[in-house]
C-alpha cells in the first residue's frame, strides 16, 4: 500500500511538469568551441622568445582561444618564418596573429601566400613590427602589405612613454576601455602614406620628442585600427609592443584580446572570460 501511494505521487509530478515544459527547462548547455588562432612571432630587434608566452597567456587568461605558436628564433630581417612554406599554411586557422618582423623578405611570390588566406577572408591581427614586413615594390607609398594593414608605416620615434587615447569609444573593440600611458614605447609614424579608405581608426598615441635642434615637439599619430581586407577579411591592428613591459600590461592585452575577438566576429560572452 505504501508503494502504491509513492507511485500514485510521483507519476502525475512528472507529467505536470512535461505539461509545463519545465522537464526540459535546463538543457546541457552547448559547449563553446575554442577560437583557433595562430601566433607567427620572430625576427629582429625583438624579445620574441618571452612575448609569444606572454601573448598567448595572457590572451587565453581572457578569451576562449587556443593556440598554435609558430616562433622563428632567427633574428634577422630578411628569414621567412617556416611556417609559410606551404601554401596551405593557414587551414587549420580561424585567426593569425601576425607578429613577425622581417622587412627584409620582398619576394611578391612569396608575400603573396602569406596574403592569399587572408584574400579569401581568413581574419588577422597584426602587432607592432607586424607593420613594418614584406616591403616589396612600391614602398614606401603602396605595397601589397599595407593594402592589408590598412595603414603605411616606415619608422618609428625613440623608446619614450606614449599616452593613448581612444577616439572611437563606440567600436565593440575599445567599450570599456581607459585611455593610459605606457613606459619606454616606440611610436610608429604614419607618414609613408594616408590611412586607406577600408581602415577606421580606433586610438592615438602621443610622444613628446626633442629634436636634433633641442626643440620638444609632440607628436600624435594612430596607433590602433581595423581595416576590411579585400572586403572580405577583418583585420585589427595596432603599432603598440615593443617592450615585454607593454606587452604584458592587462590594458595591452585587454584591447589585443578584443581586437582578435572583433575580428573573428566572436566578440561576446560566451568567448570573453575575466582575466585572473
Amino acid at each position: 500500500m505504501i508503494r502504491r501511494r509513492y507511485w500514485l505521487f510521483v507519476l502525475p509530478a512528472v507529467a505536470v511538469l512535461s505539461l509545463l515544459g519545465l522537464s526540459d527547462a535546463a538543457p546541457t548547455p552547448k559547449k563553446v568551441q575554442p577560437i583557433r588562432a595562430l601566433l607567427v612571432i620572430g625576427g629582429c630587434c625583438h624579445d620574441y622568445a618571452k612575448q609569444k608566452d606572454i601573448l598567448t597567456k595572457g590572451i587565453a587568461a581572457r578569451a576562449n582561444v587556443k593556440w598554435t605558436i609558430a616562433y622563428d628564433p632567427d633574428k634577422g630581417t630578411k628569414h621567412l618564418n617556416p611556417v609559410y612554406e606551404k601554401p596551405s599554411w593557414a587551414n587549420d586557422f580561424d585567426v593569425v596573429v601576425h607578429d613577425e618582423c622581417c622587412s627584409g623578405v620582398t619576394d611578391e611570390s612569396l608575400i603573396a601566400r602569406i596574403l592569399e588566406p587572408h584574400r579569401q577572408g581568413l581574419p588577422a591581427v597584426i602587432l607592432h613590427c607586424g607593420m613594418h614586413c614584406y616591403r616589396s615594390k612600391g614602398y614606401p607609398r603602396s605595397t601589397p602589405w599595407f593594402d592589408f594593414t590598412g595603414l603605411p608605416s616606415t619608422g618609428h620615434g625613440p623608446q619614450l612613454p606614449i599616452a593613448i587615447t581612444f577616439i572611437d569609444k563606440d567600436s565593440p573593440i575599445t567599450k570599456g576601455l581607459t585611455n593610459w600611458s605606457t613606459g619606454k614605447e616606440e611610436l610608429y609614424n604614419n607618414a609613408a602614406g594616408k590611412m586607406l579608405d577600408t581602415a577606421h581608426p580606433l586610438a592615438r598615441g602621443q610622444q613628446t620628442v626633442t629634436g636634433k635642434d633641442g626643440q620638444q615637439r609632440t607628436e600624435d599619430v594612430v596607433v590602433a585600427w581595423t581595416n576590411l581586407y579585400k572586403g572580405k577579411a577583418r583585420v585589427f591592428a595596432t603599432t603598440l609592443g615593443h617592450n615585454n613591459a607593454t606587452v604584458a600590461d592587462g590594458r595591452y592585452l585587454d584591447l589585443v584580446t578584443r581586437g582578435l575577438l572583433w575580428a573573428v566576429d566572436k566578440l561576446d560572452e560566451a568567448h570573453l572570460k575575466r582575466a585572473k
